[in-house]
């Protein structure tokens, strides 16, 4: 049973709070970075003195963020005094979970705070849309969040969905295939759990992810494309995932799609939300006799067979899909375009006709390279959930973990040795 922890408060940080909360940002993004590292490393790269470093390492391994490595003390031949032990980010203590509440199913998962995950379970929403999806997984959500891995203190929670999403409110504005309109999901999830709740769209939570814990180059800037039943897109400039008026980062839902007759909700054909979703490709994949109902795993199986009628759809959505990448290099000329979409993550060969496509579309002829997928395969969800409460940890940590009313279990103290990023 999760109890409420006393202490906390939602009193606003004090100015010099704030300072401390960037200060620790800093250390902690640092040992994230480049960690196992030296205490002497992280002032070097953070510009803070040594004893500002020191203060913020002792706070941020009393949170159950940071660790010693007492097994990777190496002293001076002649050295005097206690030799200095590399800081890395702990992974044993923590845990922050997630939701990614999609059309066919939600996942649910437990993250650590390298963005690992730690278990992952799919909850199917057996066709419901609307109120339907969601009063079961209220229901669920207090066992579910008690199965914590180890005995991790669960600090907080993230819930991602497709459509327009306010995450100041924790609102999700317009999810036009799930049916909600203006729904609270924040404010319910934090009914439920008790837990803090980070609300957020998927491919915004998708980009802090990659920033996170990705290719170097998305923190300079990036777009990133989530291709499923919903197509949405994202866009992150120096480390900073850029959130529009009225909640949007945009809408590339809608963009023509010359060759393609799809109906779209709007009420229109040929948009790209249409022409290269999920649903349009599992139906188009059924009506072609390909699959015996619209189903992922039905074509993954018919792709795998070799079936020259599965790789031809499959294809005709990856050109698609590049030329909509195409468009968007051509606007925003990013350091890197971001891609989830399920094939291309199973089979290069798919992220070759991306490639291929977006090379032949882009009027700056940018090196096709740039365009590349999510690592994290079938994790990709989950770990999109739960970035949308790991940004906010590594934002602001000492406010996250000492500041919001939260679940509360006793941090253990860390083992004294553990091996690299465990």
């Amino acid at each position: 049973m999760f109890t409420q922890d006393p202490t906390t408060t939602t009193a606003r940080p004090r100015t010099g709070d704030a300072r401390r909360d960037v200060n620790a940002a800093a250390v902690l993004r640092a040992v994230l970075d480049h960690g196992p590292v030296a205490r002497s490393r992280v002032a070097a790269l953070t510009g803070l003195s040594p004893a500002a470093v020191s203060r913020q390492v002792v706070d941020l391994a009393r949170l159950g963020l940071l660790h010693e490595r007492t097994e990777l003390a190496s002293p001076s031949a002649g050295a005097v005094g206690r030799p200095q032990l590399p800081v890395d980010v702990d992974t044993g203590r923590i845990a922050v979970a997630g939701l990614h509440i999609g059309l066919p199913y939600t996942t649910f998962a437990f993250l650590d705070p390298r963005g690992n995950v730690l278990h992952r379970r799919e909850l199917s929403n057996r066709g419901r849309t609307g109120p339907a999806v969601l009063r079961p997984l209220l229901e669920r959500l207090p066992g579910l969040l008690a199965g914590a891995p180890d005995g991790r203190t669960v600090v907080g929670l993230g819930a991602v969905a497709g459509g327009t999403v306010d995450r100041e409110r924790g609102v999700v504005v317009r999810h036009d295939p799930l049916g909600w309109r203006d729904l609270p999901l924040g404010a319910l999830l934090t009914e439920a759990t008790g837990l803090p709740v980070q609300v957020d769209n998927h491919a915004r939570a998708l980009a802090q992810a990659e920033i996170l814990f990705g290719h170097p180059a998305a923190r300079r800037s990036m777009v990133h494309l989530f291709v499923g039943h919903v197509v949405d897109a994202a866009l992150a400039v120096a480390g900073t995932v850029h959130v529009g008026p009225a909640s949007p980062t945009g809408d590339i839902a809608h963009l023509p799609v010359p060759d393609s007759d799809a109906p779209c909700h709007c009420g229109r054909t040929g948009c790209l939300a249409a022409a290269a979703s999920d649903t349009t490709l599992f139906e188009a994949a059924a009506a072609e006799g390909i699959t015996e109902r619209p189903d992922r795993t039905a074509l993954v199986a018919a792709v795998r067979a070799g079936d020259p009628r599965a790789d031809r759809l499959v294809r005709r959505r990856a050109e698609t899909v590049g030329r909509a990448l195409g468009l968007l290099a051509d606007v925003v000329n990013p350091d890197l375009l971001v891609l989830t979409e399920h094939f291309t993550s199973l089979d290069p060969a798919y992220l070759d006709v991306v490639r291929a496509a977006f090379a032949r579309s882009s009027h700056l002829r940018r090196d096709a390279d740039l365009v590349i997928t999510q690592r994290r395969g079938a994790d990709v969800l989950a770990v999109a959930a739960g970035a949308a409460a790991l940004g906010a940890l590594y934002a602001r940590p000492v406010h996250s973990l000492t500041t919001s009313p939260r679940p509360h279990r006793p941090i253990p103290t860390a083992p004294s040795r553990r091996g690299p990023h465990s």
